[in-house]
This record gives C-alpha cells, sequence and structure tokens, in this order.
C-alpha cells in the first residue's frame, strides 16, 4: 500500500523535495513526483489526502453519487456529466406521448396467477373474440438482398451474426420491393444503436445521391458502425434523444432539404414502436406556421383531382378517404418485438381496442400474456424461466430481442396448469397479432397501405415480423431541378 511520510515513522525525517507532491509511493520507495497545484500538498492524483481541516469534500448537488470538493463547488457545475445540458432544437417535451389523463396502473400489477379459472377463461374468451376475423396467418415472404451477398457467405461470421445478418438481408429486400432504396431520401433509423441496418442501406444505395441518414438513439452507443461512412454522398447524423419527445419536422436537415422520411427499425422494442409511430405520422400532420412557410415537401400524389394540402392533412387525421394526400413519409419498415414491453398511455391502437370492447384493463393483461409466445416454447418453462435470468426460447446465443424478461406471467404455475406449453404459445401469439392490428388500423385510418409479414424465419429470431407500411395509391413527385 502507499501511505504518506506523515503517517510512516520508518521513514524518519524524510520529506518530499521542494515544490513536489507529499504522498509517498511506497512501491517505489520515494515520494510522488508530481507537482501540487499552488497552495497544495498533495497532486491532483492524491489529492483526497488533503488534511480534512485543508479542503472539505461535499456530495455532488447535480448527483450525489459522487463527491468533490467544496471549495471547487461552482467549477464543477459547469462540466458535470449531470448536469441539465441544453436541449437541442427538435426536442419538444411528450409530443409523441400518447394520453396524458390516463389511469394510472400500480406498480405492482395483478399476476396472472392470482386469476380465478373463471378470470382467466373470461379473458381468453375477450381475446378470442376480439381477434375474430384477423388473419392469424401472415405472409411469410423471406427476402434477401446481394448488398449482404458476400459477407452472408463469409464463415468467419458466426452463428449469432449471421441470425442478424439474415434479418438485416431480408429487411432491405422489402425496402426495395417496396421502392423506398432511392436517391433523394432521408432514412431515420429508430433504436438505432450500433447503427448497423443504416450502415446496409446505405451499402445498398452505394453511391446514390442526396440520401441522409437520421440515427435516433437515447443512449450513449459504443463501437458505432457509422463514423465510418465519410462518403461525400451521405450523411450520417446522430441524434440522441428519447423517441418521445423528437420532433421530426424540427430537424434543420429535413427542414431545409424537405426530403421524403423513410422509417426503419429493426427490433424496436415495445413502446418504442407506438412512439416511431406517432412521430412519424403526426409530426409532419401538426406542422406549426413557422414550418408551413417554408417552400412545399416533396408530395405523395394519387391520380385523382387535387386538394387543399390543409384539408386534406385534417381529413387524414380524421380517418376520411382523401382525394390527394400530401406527405414527408415515403414509407415504414419495423421489425417489432417485446410487446410486453408495451404501455396504454403511448399505444396507437387505443380506437381499436375501444372499438372490439376492450380497455386498459384487458390491454395490460394482453401484453403481459404477449411473452407466452416466446417465453412458452420449451417443454418445460421453469426451466427457461429462473428468477433474476431472462428466459429464451433458444441457446445462451440467441438473438438478444429472442427473450420475455423475467416476469411472474413466465412461470410454469403462472396459469395453475390450466394450459399447455402450446395453448399458451398461441395464446401469446394471439396477443401479439391483437396489439399490432390495433397499429395497422392506426396506419390504416391516416392514409397508409399497412402490412404485417414474417420476415425471416423463426428458428433466426423469434420476433419475426415485420411492419411495412406506404402511403395509399400514392406517388412520388421528384422536386423540380
Amino acid at each position: 500500500p502507499c501511505v504518506r511520510s506523515a503517517s510512516n515513522p520508518a521513514l524518519g525525517a524524510r520529506n518530499p523535495e521542494l515544490g513536489r507532491c507529499g504522498y509517498f509511493v511506497e512501491r517505489k520507495k520515494r515520494f510522488c513526483r508530481m507537482t501540487p497545484a499552488p497552495g497544495r500538498r498533495f497532486c491532483g492524483e492524491h489529492g483526497q489526502y488533503e488534511e480534512e481541516n485543508d479542503r472539505k469534500r461535499i456530495p455532488c448537488p447535480l448527483d450525489p453519487n459522487h463527491t468533490i470538493y467544496e471549495d471547487q463547488l461552482q467549477k464543477h457545475l459547469k462540466k458535470c456529466n449531470s448536469r441539465e445540458k441544453p436541449k437541442p432544437v427538435y426536442y419538444v417535451q411528450d409530443i409523441n406521448a400518447g394520453l396524458k389523463d390516463v389511469t394510472k396502473i400500480p406498480e405492482e400489477q395483478v399476476p396472472i396467477s392470482s386469476l380465478s379459472k373463471e378470470e382467466l377463461q373470461d379473458l381468453i374468451r375477450k381475446l378470442k373474440k376480439a381477434s375474430n376475423g384477423i388473419s392469424s396467418i401472415l405472409k411469410d415472404p423471406t427476402l434477401s438482398h446481394w448488398a449482404l451477398k458476400e459477407v452472408l457467405n463469409d464463415p468467419k461470421n458466426g452463428e449469432s451474426a449471421f441470425k442478424h445478418l439474415k434479418q438485416q438481408a431480408s429487411i432491405l429486400g422489402h425496402m426495395e420491393q417496396l421502392h423506398l432504396l432511392g436517391p433523394g431520401r432521408c432514412f431515420v433509423e429508430f433504436g438505432a444503436g450500433r447503427g448497423k441496418l443504416s450502415h446496409w442501406v446505405d451499402t445498398a444505395l452505394q453511391d446514390t445521391e442526396n440520401v441522409h441518414f437520421l440515427l435516433v438513439e437515447r443512449a450513449t452507443t459504443r463501437f458505432k458502425v457509422d463514423g465510418k461512412h465519410r462518403k461525400r454522398d451521405s450523411i450520417f447524423e446522430r441524434l440522441q434523444v428519447d423517441i418521445q419527445h423528437l420532433c421530426l419536422n424540427k430537424i434543420p436537415i429535413l427542414v431545409k432539404e424537405k426530403l421524403p422520411v423513410v422509417g426503419i427499425g429493426k427490433h424496436l422494442c415495445g413502446v418504442a414502436t407506438d412512439l416511431a409511430l406517432r412521430c412519424l405520422i403526426e409530426s409532419f400532420a401538426t406542422q406549426d406556421d413557422g414550418i408551413n412557410e417554408e417552400p412545399s415537401a416533396k408530395r405523395f400524389k394519387s391520380d385523382n383531382t387535387q386538394a387543399d394540402s390543409n384539408t386534406s392533412t385534417d381529413k387524414e387525421r380524421s380517418g376520411e378517404n382523401v382525394s390527394e394526400s400530401y406527405s414527408t413519409v415515403a414509407g415504414i419498415v419495423i421489425a417489432l418485438c417485446c410487446h410486453h414491453r408495451c404501455d396504454w398511455k403511448h399505444y396507437v391502437g387505443r380506437e381499436f381496442f375501444k372499438k372490439v370492447g376492450l380497455g386498459q384493463v384487458e390491454f395490460n393483461f394482453f401484453q403481459r400474456m404477449s411473452s407466452w409466445a416466446t417465453c412458452g416454447m420449451q417443454e418445460t418453462i421453469s426451466e427457461a424461466c429462473s428468477s433474476d435470468v431472462e428466459c429464451t426460447a433458444q441457446s445462451s446465443d440467441a438473438d438478444e430481442h429472442d427473450q420475455a424478461y423475467n416476469r411472474p406471467e413466465c412461470n410454469s404455475d403462472s396459469t395453475q396448469g390450466l394450459l399447455t406449453v402450446e395453448e399458451r404459445k398461441q395464446i401469446g401469439h394471439l396477443c401479439k397479432l391483437l396489439i399490432d392490428h390495433g397499429r395497422i388500423e392506426y396506419l390504416q385510418q391516416r392514409g397508409y397501405k399497412a402490412v404485417l409479414q414474417y420476415y425471416t424465419d423463426s428458428t433466426v429470431s423469434l420476433e419475426n415480423v415485420l411492419l411495412t407500411a406506404v402511403p395509399n395509391q400514392c406517388s412520388i413527385l421528384q422536386p423540380t431541378a
């Protein structure tokens, strides 16, 4: 251990060199040779050894998890990482949030295992009745794309990397099928993480001109791949903001360039999908006066006669048929997952639930029961769902979103033995389908052709449903030079 000379009698009268740190490094048998600040006995590295009478440490008022010297408080407050940072221009508090007066559900929700047999059967009956008429058989067009052909055939990629690449290739295949890969577009990747999906979209576009990428991620991310893109014809920009507070029509590059937006995402968890859909659809439907004064955005024009753009927007939001729609959203392609993380407050399909006679109580049961679709696929549920451990229907190298996080509904006794594993799995899929269909109706009422389909095999990812949407009967009018 390192000690000071003042507390080490064996050192005798030895003292540090004049103007040097007073800390004795036992391992090196000498004093520290760093120069302390004027008036200090110790350097910055060993400043904690100052006598308490000389300098007093206090908890930081912004974050009590760390301490600072009292005499440096004002200086620290200016650079503390916990200080409130200036909000970017595109930050609008709760702009994409849902109901503000929604009934708050207690943190300790009623566990499904506490329901009586009659209550559980009644809940399942409501689920099946609401799902009646919704096709539970989705199309299964697993596609691929030439941009990933080389890496898909590279034996150096492990099984986990191969699964991710197959999903990304299929997503790109669907984007190409919908004619969303082209010049003069802005791709907004929600929940971007490292930005791999945008990376492959950029690779697929090669030297296409006037392409922009906005990568939305609220957390700080390491090993980002967008830093590798320094091409002249594509621009990558990261937006570190929660989707709940993101206003697209205030992002400078969209205001300036007026590019049609393509919203993309790979495994956008639960409530993040609803926030992203509302962000894409409502941002441009509620443009303020300042934005309206800008030149008109690119239009999506149908074959019918033209109508006033403001009237069209109002009708789109009310769900009416319109003869011409003006939109800056060219398409949406999002791989869905983690329905157990949905929130009634932000859910975009509330009107659909109300239409089929369901409400907040049923939604909160169904979103938890949706985890049965992935958690209940093993023969013995209890082996898959141990305490404080994530459960998955695959091995330890499974996709990071093929998991139903530890919750009471994941236990084998959550249904008191009333349902078999296969029945739980079917009910879980039905819950997912019902929640997703509410999202589909939300998009359809706002003038989009929205579809749910499997985009990869369940052996690749258990969360294998893709939501795609494009404006109804619309063609892009490119601006004249």
